[in-house]
């Protein structure tokens, strides 16, 4: 067992009289770090949110926020005997999460509506909710870890790395860090099912959700075209040094470093794989080149997040991940102001997109991150 005791919060006050919101989507994650607050003798108040049309969302499985979610949620609340809340987020989330994810691809970029949803329903709204109800900490089921360093919570990798979401939460501020609590992030997946086993939760097999929780069928072209009709611009595929290789139906159907499904054929002179390059939506143009065009020695990004003390005048060494998948790689970063930074690679990165998430770590510390700009 990797973890230290998962149920203490660092309060001075009795569990009992303490009161803590568990975040619940219905999984089997949330659903136990709530069994363990309640185990642990907390006051427990469990919270979902309806975040989009049920219709749709049960058209596919594997989602999170849906109808069947909710409904476990509530079965799992009344086993364990703690009241449970269902709000209607339903707007929000629109507004915040799925025309963003829609006007991005509009943008040319690729983005990632998971961090956009910490970053403002879970994280903003639903912090509010929970000191509403006067509660002294909001529980999820997220796994990454909450260490007191020495000026005060840090945010950390899971144990667990190939669960770790500390890349999805690099936008988290020092505020709702320090009213956060990751009960899973000292232990593996594995624990946690079998904590749902002994406390006999029936979600204790349900599958992880998996994509994006509002796409149904995994097709997000087909979202982004009804939410934007206007995304239905043919353009042209065209070389780096401008020839042009052949057409597309509209941008939102490829990203940055995407290699198949191009619908061009090669070059007779030259064999070589052909990668997208570069999106252009003033131009509608998509842009094609070999593997080397994609290297990049330097990304700027925006909308700073930092966790970590910081001197502006001074480049820090660090390990940056640019996509969820990605290994953290050496490299430095220099901020340019109060909300924009560079980062410049020990060695180029491959198939940096903008609208993904730069995230910086110094060895399983996050210390902050911003999204790509270019």
């Amino acid at each position: 067992m990797h973890s230290t005791n998962p149920t203490d919060l660092g309060f001075t006050k009795k569990p009992q009289d303490t009161r803590v919101v568990v975040a619940m989507s219905g999984g089997v994650d949330s659903s136990v770090a709530a069994a363990l607050m309640v185990e642990a003798g907390y006051d427990v108040v469990g919270v979902t949110l309806q975040l989009y049309d049920h219709g749709l969302a049960l058209e596919k499985k594997g989602a999170c926020c849906a109808g069947q979610d909710i409904y476990d949620a509530s079965v799992v609340a009344d086993k364990m005997g703690f009241p449970h809340y269902v709000l209607d987020y339903e707007s929000r989330f629109k507004q915040d999460v799925i025309d963003d994810f829609a006007d991005s691809y509009l943008k040319g970029e690729t983005p990632i509506p998971c961090i956009r949803c910490n970053q403002t329903v879970k994280f903003r709204d639903l912090y509010k909710t929970a000191k509403d109800l006067n509660a002294e900490a909001l529980i999820t089921g997220h796994y990454v870890r909450r260490l007191m360093g020495a000026n005060g919570a840090e945010l950390h990798r899971a144990i667990d790395p190939t669960k770790d979401q500390s890349y999805f939460l690099f936008s988290t501020t020092q505020n709702q860090l320090d009213y956060l609590r990751f009960p899973l992030g000292g232990q593996e997946k594995a624990e946690t099912r079998a904590l749902a086993e002994r406390f006999g939760l029936e979600v204790a097999d349900k599958p992880d959700s998996q994509d994006i929780c509002f796409v149904p069928n995994g097709n997000y072209t087909n979202l982004v075209r009804k939410l934007r009709p206007e995304s239905i611009v043919p353009g042209n595929i065209v070389h780096l040094d401008g020839t042009i290789m052949g057409t597309h139906p509209g941008i939102i159907g490829f990203t940055i470093g995407q290699r198949k499904g191009l619908g061009i054929g090669g070059r007779k002179d030259d064999t070589s794989p052909l990668y997208v390059v570069d999106i252009r939506p003033e131009s509608h143009e998509v842009v094609v080149g070999p593997q080397e065009a994609l290297a990049k020695k330097s990304i700027k990004i925006k909308e700073v997040n930092w966790l970590a003390g910081r001197k502006d005048s001074e480049p820090m060494k660090c390990h940056v991940k640019i996509r969820s998948t990605h290994h953290p790689v050496p490299a430095t970063i220099e901020f340019t102001s109060a909300s924009e930074a560079l980062i410049h690679f020990d060695t180029p990165e491959y198939g940096v997109a903008s609208g993904q998430a730069a995230v910086c770590y110094d060895g399983s510390r996050v210390l902050g991150g911003g999204w790509i700009t270019g």
